[in-house]
């Protein structure tokens, strides 16, 4: 994801921590000045599970308003 400035980048961050807080699923950030790397896998199953999707879903949404 990519922002204007840090200050959006850190505000998009606060976000997915409250989506990953709420679905007790947590992926791995790659943060920088004004981007964001999103990266969710599921280590019980080896690779990604119906509950990285769904959270990836929740995080394109919300960043789109």
């Amino acid at each position: 994801f990519v922002f204007d400035n840090y200050y959006q980048t850190i505000a998009f961050v606060n976000v997915i921590a409250q989506i990953a807080h709420q679905q007790d699923h947590h992926p791995d950030l790659e943060v920088r000045y004004n981007r964001c790397q999103v990266t969710y896998s599921t280590h019980s199953v080896g690779g990604l599970s119906i509950n990285d999707f769904i959270c990836a879903a929740k995080i394109n949404a919300a960043q789109s308003l």
